[in-house]
C-alpha cells in the first residue's frame, strides 16, 4: 500500500489538544492545527514486518495509536465512524491499533507543546486524509 508523502511550505504554530487515550504519562494524543492538519502522537513503529510491508519517504513516519483515540476528532467537527481504512491508516494490527503514516512533524514550536515520551513520535496529516476515513462526516 503506497502513501505519498505530504509536501507542507508552512510550519505548525499552534495545537489545540483534542484528547489523549491513557495515562498522564504515556499518551497517545490527537491535536488540532492551525495548518488544516491533525497531528497524531503515538508510538514508534519498530516492527520489520510491518515497517517492510509500507512505503515511508524520509519526510514520513508511522505511529501507532488505539483506535478509540481518532473518536476525538469529533471535538473538531468530525463525527463519525472509522469504517474506511485508506491512508493515512496503513494497517490495522490483531489489537485493533492502527498504524498511521504522516509528515514527521520536526516543527520546533509545534513540539514544544506537546510531551512525547522517548517511545512515541507524531505525524502530521491533513484534515480532508482523516475525514476520508469517516462514515458520517
Amino acid at each position: 500500500m503506497q502513501h505519498e508523502a505530504i509536501q507542507r511550505q508552512e510550519t505548525i504554530v499552534r495545537l489545540r489538544f483534542l484528547g489523549k487515550d491513557s495515562t498522564p504519562s504515556n499518551s497517545p494524543t490527537l491535536y488540532a492545527s492551525d495548518n488544516d492538519s491533525y497531528v497524531v502522537q503515538g508510538w514508534v513503529v519498530t516492527d520489520p514486518g510491518i515497517l517492510a510491508r509500507l512505503q515511508v519517504s524520509d519526510a514520513e513516519t508511522v505511529v501507532e495509536v488505539p483506535a478509540r483515540l481518532l473518536s476525538f476528532l469529533a471535538l473538531d467537527g468530525l463525527d463519525g465512524e472509522v469504517t474506511r481504512l485508506v491512508p493515512p491508516i496503513v494497517h490495522v494490527l490483531d489489537s485493533g491499533n492502527f498504524i498511521i503514516q504522516g509528515q514527521r512533524v520536526e516543527d520546533r514550536e509545534a513540539l514544544g507543546q506537546m510531551t512525547s515520551p522517548d517511545d512515541e513520535t507524531c505525524v502530521e496529516v491533513p484534515k480532508a486524509a482523516m475525514r476520508a476515513l469517516l462514515v458520517g462526516a
